[in-house]
């Protein structure tokens, strides 16, 4: 099986409002691979798709070699964007439980829930109302109901929304650890988690995959620096003249920065200085992101549906 996934020309929707509109994506089995959009872009109801094992109302979709079937659920372990843990139960009595509805038998559960209340940090407080703990604490205790009956599959459907960075890192150390050779799916709005975690990612708008790659691939794409300008005051005529030096294809405009991509910012900043005059408040020089890979997609894709 090279494919955990493969989704071909997927539509569905809710009403008027299309959420899948054409979508298509290949997962490569063993990968770690990163679904990445605005909110509505349909990411999510592409996850609980595959989560449900549904067949799509329209196109094809694959899951770990099989047609969508109930039955692939067992094969699957999922992460949701809310909790969905019972706030009374303990966290070994939650993963306890979870246990029986993926068909694992008591000796294997209770040991396998010792094992991961250990590994991801919670064994201290694993007979603790989960009503007590942590939102951090309890994003840990959601993966670890993910990876109790060692899925081959797991969906991560923004997993560290909310969570502080020492959680964020203990998470996916941990996840890594555990999912031996399982693939990851994860939708997530946090273009530098993806980044330093994703073996590939797709960037989705408006129920479509608009680019898709390796991370590094997709910087090379752009021009090699970023050039981020603050202005005092952004008005469409500083732009303009910024983008008639930078060239217009080059400039993005995000959070009242003005962002110019460069093959080489030492000759380009003089003349943006030129140009833009008392008009800039401040100005960096990066290494081009994923985030500016992102925007640079899904900015095109925006002006050619308008």
């Amino acid at each position: 099986m090279s494919s955990a996934i493969a989704a071909r020309e997927i539509r569905r929707s809710y009403g008027d409002r299309a959420a899948l509109d054409g979508f298509t994506l290949e997962v490569p089995a063993g990968s770690i691979f990163g679904v990445l959009g605005p909110n509505g872009s349909g990411k999510s109801t592409f996850l609980a798709l595959v989560a449900g094992a549904e067949r799509p109302p329209s196109g094809t979709l694959t899951i770990l070699g099989e047609a969508p079937h109930p039955r692939l659920r067992a094969r699957i372990g999922t992460v949701f964007q809310e909790n969905a843990s019972d706030p009374l139960m303990s966290p070994r009595e939650y993963l306890l439980f979870a246990a029986t509805l993926f068909g694992v038998d008591g000796g294997t559960a209770r040991r396998r829930a010792d094992e991961l209340l250990e590994r991801f940090g919670l064994a201290g407080r694993a007979n603790d109302p989960i009503s007590t703990l942590s939102g951090g604490t309890r994003r840990r205790l959601e993966a670890a109901r993910a990876l109790l009956h060692r899925p081959e599959l797991l969906l991560l459907d923004e997993p560290t929304t909310g969570v502080d960075p020492e959680e964020r890192r203990l998470l996916w150390e941990t996840v890594r650890a555990e999912r031996g050779g399982a693939t990851v799916l994860l939708a997530t709005n946090d273009l530098h988690e993806a980044d330093a975690v994703c073996d590939l990612v797709a960037f989705v708008q408006a129920g479509r995959v608009v680019a898709a790659g390796a991370p590094a691939e997709l910087k090379r794409d752009l021009r090699r620096q970023a050039v981020r300008v603050e202005l005092n005051a952004p008005d469409p005529g500083t732009v303009e003249r910024i983008a008639a030096e930078a060239g217009l294809d080059r400039v993005t405009v995000l959070d009242g920065e003005v962002l110019v991509m460069t093959d080489d910012a030492t000759a380009l900043v003089p003349r943006l200085f030129a140009a833009a005059g008392n008009a800039i408040r401040g100005l960096r020089i990066e290494e081009a992101s994923l985030e500016d890979a992102y925007f640079q997609y899904i900015q095109r894709r925006a002006e050619a549906v308008r």
